[in-house]
């Protein structure tokens, strides 16, 4: 495109952008592990967890997933990861709360997922750990809240969390470091009885 062609003012805007990026780098010098939250009624918080490993993956850290809830059927995802030597993958669940219909059997088993998240996270060879629908066990009373977000703030420094699911509790969302919200703003099970997709959804 022939800069000509640009309004007017593009230099200016983009030196303007260009000098606000650079007042950002400048100030940004702390390094430290970040507790990270993905939640909301839009699809794509396990996505954007999984996308983060398949990164650190790349950077050749080690990275630890525990799967609450999930486990009634094979994950895609943990294929695939399981594949890196330094990927540790988890999946302790037995499927949606509305199939199982058993309180007790769903809080036995979010204790048997929280003490292997606890172990990696205690485990100083991790540099990545994700805990995924971590936020779903939360919200229904599963776990202690106040023992969970004990284990976060007392990490080893350097470690990175990742918590996935609807409805992030307030104390979760008010210690994270980053908080990602999903929308639900279209989609085609809800609009268009669409079923769930292979390689979308699961």
């Amino acid at each position: 495109m022939n800069p000509d062609t640009h309004p007017p003012d593009h230099a200016r805007q983009t030196a303007r952008r260009k000098a606000g990026y650079e007042r950002k780098q400048a100030r940004a010098t702390r390094e430290k592990g970040l507790l990270m939250v993905f939640t909301g009624p839009g699809k794509g918080k396990t996505t954007a967890a999984f996308g983060m490993a398949l990164r650190a993956v790349g950077h050749g850290m080690r990275v630890g997933v525990a799967q609450f809830i999930k486990g009634g059927r094979d994950s895609a995802e943990c294929v695939v990861l399981s594949r890196f030597e330094n990927v540790d993958f988890r999946t302790i669940g037995d499927g949606f709360t509305w199939l199982t219909q058993d309180r007790e059997q769903d809080i036995a088993t979010a204790e048997r997922a929280w003490a292997e998240a606890e172990r990696m996270i205690g485990d100083p060879r991790y540099d990545l750990v994700i805990l995924d629908e971590l936020n779903i066990v939360l919200n229904y009373g599963y776990l202690d809240l106040a023992g969970v977000l004990a284990t976060f703030s007392n990490r080893r420094p350097e470690l990175h969390i990742a918590v996935t699911g609807r409805n992030a509790p307030d104390g979760l969302v008010k210690l994270a470091d980053l908080v990602s919200e999903i929308r639900a703003i279209k989609h085609p099970y809800r609009e268009q009885g669409v079923k769930a997709q292979k390689g979308i959804e699961f």
